[in-house]
């Protein structure tokens, strides 16, 4: 368990190789009963195969906190730098450039 102080706060440790972060473009979510497993991905234009770059698995309940707090953050986002465009809400699926190269006849 991570430390805490008496205060009540949690002393977090942000590793040298861990701070500078991933790179997703794409994230696959499934789950179970018992907990979500979230990869994400980086898919690269033109490219038939993608990696997955790192997997979280957290239990139902951190994933509804987790959703809430993105919510929250995403509404202070938009409040401060204007509404972010969703270029996905036509076609749920993954852009056409995301496919690998297009034949031509």
């Amino acid at each position: 368990m991570a430390d805490q102080d008496k205060k009540g706060k949690l002393n977090i440790e942000l590793p040298e190789e861990v701070a500078t972060g991933v790179y997703a473009n794409l994230a696959v979510i499934t789950h179970s009963p018992a907990e979500f497993v979230m990869d994400f991905i980086q898919v690269m234009p033109g490219m038939p195969k993608a990696k997955v770059r790192n997997r979280v698995v957290m239990s139902p309940h951190h994933v509804k906190r987790l959703l809430g707090a993105l919510a929250e953050n995403v509404q202070r986002f938009e409040k401060q730098h204007g509404p972010i465009q969703d270029h996905g809400q036509e076609d749920p699926g993954m852009p056409l450039p995301y496919m690998g190269p297009q034949g031509q006849a």
